[in-house]
């Protein structure tokens, strides 16, 4: 069986590193928001190229963080609107309702599945005040227009990156440092992936990292001091440690997802699977593989016949989920044909050329 994802395979490569770092870790006595969080802060905010990192525990809270800080300072207020893909994981939208804004709901761009630009202005309104633009399976979104449309109506630009780690602009700004703030998720599937739950927050802005370091902590300001009404989302010691070892492979392992796909786009030539779009440039780094199929279904099961598993990200799209009830009335075409549609192949660092060859070689004969 070609798993869709081998995760044991790619952690094993650092088994030696993990257990060498926990045992520092038992023996240092200091669990929580300790050295190793410090360290990946300190670590992620380079790699990005941003003043600061806040780890926190998981992709959502990131996000409903970024959300609660900027209502904190007065910026964002309840019922405020906030732009969102329509196609995205629900957690996008869910981050929006748990902070009591509005989200609005632009269909994609059926090449690059992301938002598509030229339907954002046509849904902004005196209300709108940010463009959550997710970066979806890994690829960016265009981001150069956003932020024209975000200059001209004085939008709030935040960028949901958590399948986008170390994409980069043709500028080679990364994720993460083109928009105000973003959200990351280190969910142990993503590119850059701990052993749990874990997330973090990106900005070069002083005043909203601040807020949202003492919103990830009970709302502190030093120990037993609380100032504002906050949360418990830190990130874990464990998991900090973990993304320590593992960030130093992360562009590389990204170049193996993304010869993987080249190696997919070349060679798979059957006329019932559309590809994805991919111009070459670093701005891609295939969190997910994912195709157009007509008759997902028998697609779906042809290739679970022949060994090789696939996932469907995301089978239902959001404005169709029972928990966003007010959104069901939403006519989504283009995202509707995409969720019924999408098959994501399998991928990642540690696919062995085989592999990829076995996959390429079936959906042939499809």
């Amino acid at each position: 069986m070609i798993k869709f994802l081998d995760l044991h395979k790619i952690n094993a490569r650092f088994e030696s590193q993990f257990q060498e770092k926990f045992k520092q870790f038992l023996n240092s006595g200091y669990y929580i928001l300790g050295n190793e969080v410090t360290a990946f802060e300190n670590n992620y905010a380079k790699y990005c190229g941003t003043k600061h990192c806040i780890g926190v525990s998981n992709g959502l809270d990131a996000l409903i963080l970024i959300f609660k800080a900027y209502i904190e300072l007065g910026i964002l207020q309840e019922e405020d609107e906030v732009i969102v893909p329509s196609n995205t994981y629900i957690a996008s939208i869910l981050a929006i309702k748990h902070s009591r804004l509005k989200p609005i709901l632009v269909e994609p761009n059926i090449d690059t599945y992301n938002i598509s630009v030229d339907e954002i202005e046509k849904h902004i309104t005196a209300k709108t005040k940010a463009i959550l633009a997710v970066h979806l399976y890994g690829q960016l979104a265009d981001m150069e227009n956003i932020q024209r449309y975000a200059n001209k109506y004085q939008l709030l630009v935040i960028e949901d990156a958590a399948q986008a780690h170390g994409a980069m602009n043709k500028d080679d700004i990364k994720a993460g440092n083109l928009g105000t703030v973003a959200a990351f998720s280190f969910y142990p599937s993503k590119n850059l992936g701990a052993l749990g739950d874990a997330g973090a927050v990106t900005t070069n802005d002083e005043s909203l990292a601040k807020t949202i370091i003492k919103l990830r902590n009970y709302g502190t300001s030093s120990k037993y001091k609380n100032d504002v009404v906050g949360y418990n989302s830190r990130l874990d010691e464990i998991q900090a440690m973990i993304l320590n070892i593992k960030l130093n492979l992360l562009d590389a392992d990204n170049q193996k997802r993304c010869a993987v796909a080249n190696r997919y786009i070349s060679g798979i030539k059957n006329k019932k699977i559309k590809l994805p779009f991919y111009d070459q440039s670093k701005n891609h780094v295939f969190h997910l593989f994912v195709v157009l199929v007509d008759d997902r279904e028998s697609f779906v099961n042809y290739l679970k016949d022949n060994n090789i598993e696939t996932l469907i990200h995301y089978p239902i799209p959001p404005h169709k989920q029972k928990a966003l009830n007010d959104l069901l009335s939403l006519k989504l075409p283009l995202t509707e044909y995409i969720h019924d549609a999408i098959v994501s192949l399998p991928i990642s660092p540690v696919m062995s050329d085989s592999q990829v060859n076995k996959v390429i070689q079936i959906i042939n004969l499809y």
